[in-house]
């Protein structure tokens, strides 16, 4: 089996409090040529970050003892834009879309098989490889009075305020300034951001780019930056500048 494709092997950190399943991705994942390490709660999860530092994704289940998934994942973003795949048993897509609000990069709903998960942290890492090479290139742009410089990630109001954006939202917001007034479909969008194709139905882009226009818009309820377009999709709609 092949592994990822830099030299050394890149760090996962598995939350799973099922030992059955927790004990077949470490195992499978480590054959994928990953380092992979397990916590089963919140708890381990914060030892081992003490003692090891960040990898470069989580698994992280949603259902755990304790301290529960979504806290956990909103705790890790506050910290790191690392990337979180969050796997759960349940089949409501509030719980999937509340995941996605606060900054999970992908969700997996078990049961599912690990060759699919192993796809979608490759597809994860590669664009994080991706965008790391992009930053070696910064520029700064300007739109409708934001700053944005991208060496830092930082974007600035008209006013200078700095708007913390995360991770999703950040490369969202990205995926736009790189083709202003083009209308882009959902499906573009998916597969910018999670580097695979999606169903042509999955609420997960609306959520992403409802919360980027709370950042951005002055009345997020009439958006005038980030337009809806009927049956297509959404357009950026000012110019960008590149300096």
């Amino acid at each position: 089996m092949s592994g990822p494709t830099s030299a050394l092997p890149q760090k996962l950190l598995i939350v799973e409090d099922d030992d059955e399943i927790g004990t077949l991705l470490r195992d499978f994942l480590q054959r994928e040529g990953f380092e992979t390490e397990l916590a089963r709660s919140g708890i381990e999860l914060d030892v081992l970050l003490h003692r090891q530092g960040f990898p470069a994704l989580f698994v992280l289940d949603l259902m755990l003892p304790g301290e529960d998934g979504l806290s956990i994942c909103r705790r890790l973003r506050a910290l790191r834009d690392t990337p979180i795949i969050m796997l759960t048993a349940k089949a409501d897509d509030i719980d999937r879309i509340v995941g996605l609000e606060l900054g999970a990069d992908d969700y997996l709903a078990k049961p599912f098989s690990p060759r699919e998960l192993v796809a979608r942290i490759r597809a994860i890492l590669r664009r994080a490889q991706e965008q790391g090479t992009v930053v070696a290139r910064a520029e700064t742009l300007h739109f409708a009075g934001f700053t944005l410089d991208s060496g830092v990630r930082r974007l600035r109001d008209a006013s200078g305020k700095e708007i913390e954006l995360l991770g999703g939202e950040y490369e969202l917001l990205m995926v736009f300034l790189q083709r202003p007034q083009q209308v882009l479909t959902r499906e573009q969008l998916m597969d910018w951001l999670k580097g695979r194709s999606w169903a042509s139905f999955d609420r997960s882009i609306d959520v992403a780019v409802s919360r980027l226009r709370r950042k951005i818009e002055l009345d997020p309820a009439q958006p005038a930056l980030i337009k809806t377009v009927r049956n297509g999709g959404y357009v950026f709609s000012v110019a960008v500048e590149h300096r």
